[in-house]
């Protein structure tokens, strides 16, 4: 009888689209054909895209990675050994020990990649809980203080503190209040939140059971894209693991404090990435920006004091809980604390997910953990922060990212998102673009998103035929203006960003001389 070697092969979106489940069944189809036995683990994503799906295998001198794994590689693996960590083509070396993860700050993602998703044992075993455990022992203010010593700002892209938000609902005075976590990740070029969910559920679960504590509310709902089925086939045993372990329901662990988590799914609808066009989905309703105030803070879901809070907001609280808003503050620039996952995609060659603290350039991200254009073209045009965020240039590239320093240079560091443009993009197409996602995704409900987006698209396409150019670009500027001030929202009133950028940055794609 040979020993039992131990695999792991991720179950995650993007290495499930790669191949990960015909890997799986070759690896049991070929260790059987040759008398061996294998234990396949399906874990999470480590983040590392560029690589999936990732092969990993446990030896003596720890996990060693194979990577771009699929099923008929698996017979030439077996014949280098693989199983006890030999040279092959696809050899990464030990896992730990890749430069693209060794160099992170893996705070929020620590357990991605690393353990079994939906095994509370792993969790457990890797620091899961002990936040929850300190958290059970403290006062509601107390838990508030803490997060808002940390510098915990949203996650979603606001940056708003995190701190103030909880202790505004925590001061409301309700029978009920509630924790709502926006899981409606539309950003082009982000996938931080799919991979949390699907790489370590119970981490969401704990900060949300710690935020309802921090305010005092009873019941919490994660509301998720559409686009994601497997988060929601995750979420949805880890809920039912957690309540039989008892770290859900009614008097958790004992300690006579209730709190439960629903998953809701949205309509593939953009707007409803806003948290009160959100509550209104929650609700049943069409999903339409509310005008604020009130603040759902004060009235919220159902007209009840609730906290909105994103995905990785809220996987951020377990660790400052467990290790201290110290620790968590020492990380990160200024005002900016902790860290960020930024989320690497577009025209780049090793495209994934990169989480460290914040103050590491654009250029760092791009050319050292992204390893540039994957076409070996000049780059000509980073956006950051998702379809309503700036164009920024080669000039840009040592700007640090952090909320300041990007607010100062009227962009948006949004959830992380970085989407990599070669020198063959067209900007003025790309601002066209930004017009046309406005009219797709706009709710309608007030004018300058709903018609100002539709006439800013029929502009630029005046201006790439030639029509008028000098007065066009003169309405186009004027067209922001109205909407960037008129708006109800983030959507009309951000879109004029990506437009301007281009325009003033390369002119030359509008036909304008600079």
């Amino acid at each position: 009888m040979t020993d039992l070697v131990t695999l792991y092969v991720p179950l995650e979106t993007t290495a499930l689209s790669l191949g990960a489940d015909e890997l799986v069944l070759a690896l049991l189809a070929e260790a059987e054909k040759r008398g061996l036995e294998v234990e396949i683990i399906r874990n999470g994503s480590w983040g590392m895209s560029w690589l999936e799906p990732l092969l990993e295998v446990v030896t003596t001198k720890g996990r060693i990675a194979y990577g771009n794994v699929t099923a008929e590689d698996v017979p030439g693996l077996f014949d280098a050994g693989f199983l006890s960590g030999g040279e092959h083509a696809l050899y990464q070396g030990p896992t730990a020990d890749i430069a693209y993860l060794k160099t992170q700050d893996r705070l929020t993602f620590e357990r991605c990649g690393l353990i079994d998703a939906l095994s509370l044992e792993d969790y457990q075993n890797n620091n899961g809980f002990q936040g929850l455990q300190n958290a059970l022992e403290m006062t509601p203010q107390q838990i508030v203080d803490q997060v808002t010593a940390s510098g915990l700002r949203g996650r979603g892209g606001a940056a708003f503190p995190t701190g103030i938000k909880w202790n505004t609902v925590l001061g409301a005075t309700a029978t009920q209040k509630y924790i709502c976590c926006n899981a409606d990740e539309g950003d082009s070029g982000t996938f931080a939140d799919r991979i949390l969910m699907e790489s370590d559920p119970y981490c969401l679960i704990e900060g949300m059971i710690i935020a309802g504590l921090a305010v005092e509310a009873t019941e919490g709902y994660i509301y998720l894209r559409s686009e994601y089925p497997l988060c929601r086939e995750i979420l949805t045993e880890a809920l039912i693991n957690a309540r039989a372990a008892g770290w859900l329901g009614q008097n958790i662990k004992g300690s006579g404090k209730d709190f439960d988590i629903e998953v809701r799914m949205g309509a593939g609808s953009y707007v409803c990435g806003e948290e009160t066009a959100m509550l209104n989905s929650l609700e049943g309703k069409r999903g339409m920006v509310r005008a604020k105030p009130p603040l759902p803070a004060l009235e919220g879901l159902f007209g009840q004091p609730t906290v909105v809070n994103n995905v990785l907001s809220l996987a951020s609280v377990p660790i400052i809980m467990d290790k201290g808003a110290d620790f968590y503050q020492d990380f990160g620039m200024g005002r900016s604390r902790g860290t960020i996952a930024f989320q690497l995609a577009g025209n780049i060659a090793r495209g994934g997910l990169v989480e460290k603290a914040f103050g590491i350039s654009l250029r760092e991200l791009i050319m050292d953990y992204g390893d540039g254009t994957i076409d070996g073209t000049p780059l000509k045009a980073v956006q950051v922060g998702g379809p309503l965020g700036a164009y920024l240039g080669p000039d840009d590239l040592d700007m640090p990212m952090d909320y300041e320093a990007f607010s100062e240079a009227a962009a948006v560091l949004g959830h992380g998102g970085i989407v990599v443009f070669g020198d063959n993009v067209d900007m003025a197409e790309q601002a066209k673009f930004a017009f046309d996602f406005c009219v797709e995704e706009s709710c309608g409900k007030c004018t300058p998103c709903r018609i100002g987006s539709v006439r800013g698209s029929e502009l630029i396409a005046k201006i790439q035929r030639g029509e008028d150019r000098q007065d066009n670009l003169k309405l186009v500027k004027d067209l922001c203006d109205v909407m960037e001030n008129g708006s109800l929202c983030a959507m009309g009133g951000m879109t004029p960003i990506p437009v301007l950028s281009a325009l003033e940055k390369w002119p030359e794609d509008f036909k304008v001389a600079k």
